[in-house]
C-alpha cells in the first residue's frame, strides 16, 4: 500500500496556512480533480479523494491539532489512533461555487428582499442643467401584481407549502463514500427553490407575483448638474419581495451642447468676436452671459486671445448648494473684415502706409528673431 502523502503537501499550503488559504487551495484542487471534470480518469478520482481527506482534517481545528502532533498515526487504529471519521462533514459550501448549489441561502425563503436599483438616462438643455429644472421621465418598473396582491396565485386561491422541502426551497442529500458520508444541498426539484407551489397561477402575472409596468416620474434636476452626473429618486426602483424595500432609481443626465458656451466644471467659456476698430480703439460692447447680454468695456489695443473675466457669472456649484458660482471667461477674437468695397480697401491701404511695422510689436519682434543669426 502506498504511503500517505503529507496533507499540507496534498493541498500545497504551509503549516501556518489560515482557514481562507486552506479553503482556496481546496476549491482549486477539488474542481481540478472532480470526477465530473475527469470522467473515467482513475488517477484524478484518487487525487480527488486524497484532496477531500486532507481538507477534512486540516479544516477541523481538533483533527488538525491531532494531525500536527502525531501525523497520520493520529487516525491509524493500528497505531492507537481514532481512525478516519468524516461522517457529517458538509462539503456543499465548497462544491456550490462550481456545481451550482447555494447552501448559504437556506435561511429564510420568505425573508424580505430589497428591490433592484434602476438606471435611466435623461437629456436636458444646457441652461436647464445650469439653473435646475424638473423633467418627466417614463420608464419600466417591476411592481407587485395588483390582481393577486403579490402572491402569484389566482384570486380566490392560495399557494401551498412545498411538501418535498417543507418550504425551505432546498433539499439535502447524503452520499456514502470510502471517506465517509458527505452531505450536499441542492435546489428543491419540485418548487425550484420557491418553497411553495402555486397550483392556479394568477393570469395577470403568470404566477410570478410581480409584473413590469410603465410609470411616469417627475425628476428634479439640481442646478449645476454636469453631463454624465446622476441624480437619485429614493424608492423609485423595482419593488421589493416579501415586503422588502423598493430599490432606487438613478437618473444619468446628458446635457446637450450649447451653441455659444462651453462648460468646464462650474466655469463657462465663450469666444467673443470683436471688430478691428473695437480692438484697436476700445469700445463698449454687448457680451453674452447665462442670464442674457450685458455691457462690457473692451480696452484699447486688445489682442486676439485676451481673456475677459466676469466673476460669479458661471454655473452654480452644486457641491455648495448652488450658493456659489463659477466664472464666465470671454476670449476675444479680432475678426478681419470681409467683402470690403474698393473705397474701404483704399482707406486701409492708406492706414497701412501710415502705420508700418512700428505699430505692430509682435510682428516686429518676430521678424527680428527670424533674421537674427
Amino acid at each position: 500500500m502506498a504511503e500517505k502523502r503529507d496533507y499540507y503537501e496534498v493541498l500545497g499550503v504551509s503549516k501556518d496556512a489560515d482557514e481562507a488559504t486552506l479553503k482556496k487551495a481546496y476549491r482549486t484542487l477539488a474542481k481540478k480533480y472532480h470526477p465530473d471534470m475527469n470522467p473515467g480518469d482513475k488517477d484524478a478520482e484518487a487525487k480527488f479523494k486524497e484532496v477531500n481527506e486532507a481538507y477534512a482534517v486540516l479544516s477541523d481545528p481538533e483533527k488538525k491539532a491531532r494531525y500536527d502532533q502525531l501525523g497520520h498515526a493520529a487516525f491509524d487504529p493500528a497505531a492507537g489512533g481514532t481512525g478516519y471519521d468524516f461522517g457529517g462533514f458538509d462539503f456543499s459550501d465548497i462544491f456550490s461555487s462550481f456545481f451550482g448549489g447555494s447552501p448559504r441561502r437556506t435561511a429564510s425563503r420568505n425573508a424580505p428582499v430589497r428591490g433592484d436599483d434602476l438606471l435611466a438616462t435623461l437629456k436636458v438643455e444646457f441652461m436647464e442643467a445650469a439653473f435646475g429644472t424638473s423633467k418627466e421621465l417614463t420608464y419600466n418598473r417591476v411592481e407587485r401584481c395588483e390582481k393577486c396582491g403579490g402572491t402569484g396565485a389566482a384570486p380566490g386561491t392560495a399557494a401551498e407549502t412545498c411538501a418535498t422541502c417543507r418550504g425551505a426551497g432546498q433539499v439535502k442529500q447524503s452520499q456514502r463514500t470510502p471517506l465517509g458520508i458527505f452531505q450536499s444541498t441542492r435546489v428543491c426539484p419540485d418548487c425550484h427553490g420557491a418553497g411553495k407551489i402555486i397550483r392556479t397561477p394568477c393570469p395577470e402575472c403568470k404566477g410570478r407575483g410581480m409584473k413590469t409596468v410603465r410609470r411616469k416620474q417627475t425628476i428634479k434636476i439640481p442646478a449645476g448638474i454636469d453631463n454624465g452626473e446622476r441624480t437619485v429618486v429614493r424608492g423609485g426602483g423595482n419593488e421589493g419581495v416579501n415586503g422588502g424595500a423598493a430599490g432606487d432609481l438613478y437618473v444619468e443626465v446628458t446635457v446637450r451642447p450649447h451653441p455659444v458656451f462651453e462648460r468646464k466644471g462650474p466655469d463657462v467659456y465663450c469666444e467673443l468676436p470683436i471688430t478691428f476698430v473695437e480692438a484697436a480703439l476700445g469700445a463698449e460692447v454687448d457680451v453674452p452671459t447665462l442670464e442674457g447680454t450685458e455691457k462690457m468695456n473692451i480696452s484699447p489695443e486688445t489682442q486676439t486671445g485676451t481673456v475677459l473675466t466676469l466673476k460669479g457669472k458661471g454655473i452654480p456649484n452644486p457641491h455648495y448648494g448652488g450658493k456659489t458660482r463659477g466664472n464666465l471667461y470671454l476670449r476675444c477674437v479680432v475678426e478681419t473684415p470681409k467683402n470690403l468695397t474698393e473705397k474701404q480697401k483704399d482707406v486701409l491701404r492708406t492706414f497701412g502706409d501710415m502705420t508700418g511695422n512700428k505699430n505692430y510689436q509682435k510682428k516686429q519682434s518676430f521678424l527680428k528673431r527670424f533674421f537674427t543669426k
